[in-house]
């Protein structure tokens, strides 16, 4: 395999429509392995408009740049409820991609 799974998770904030199916939102990433790029990105946002928009936003960061451009894609681009729990998922996703990496 040439790639990881690494996911991230946050709360959601009350009054979301996610919120009635989970308690938590989950950012889930495919991870080239050699360059730390995202391939594939899923999350917990109830629409799949919402679905669509986080996967396109986020594939092709790589993690070896650290999340902060995607921190700031996220700011400017997205206006919803879930604003804080996203961003707290993907600093969540980015410690475990730190974690496993330093060990290496």
């Amino acid at each position: 395999m040439h790639t990881e799974f690494i996911a991230g998770h946050a709360r959601l904030p009350a009054g979301m429509a996610a919120k009635s199916i989970y308690e938590t939102l989950t950012i889930t990433a495919e991870i080239d392995l050699k360059y730390g790029v995202i391939l594939e990105v899923s999350c917990t946002l109830a629409t799949d408009h919402g679905k669509r928009f986080i996967t396109n936003l986020l594939r092709g960061y790589s993690l070896k740049d650290g999340i902060d451009a995607p921190l700031d894609e996220l700011q400017k681009y997205y206006l919803g409820k879930a604003y804080n729990a996203l961003t707290s998922a993907l600093k969540d996703l980015y410690k475990q991609y730190k974690l496993k990496h330093n060990k290496l």
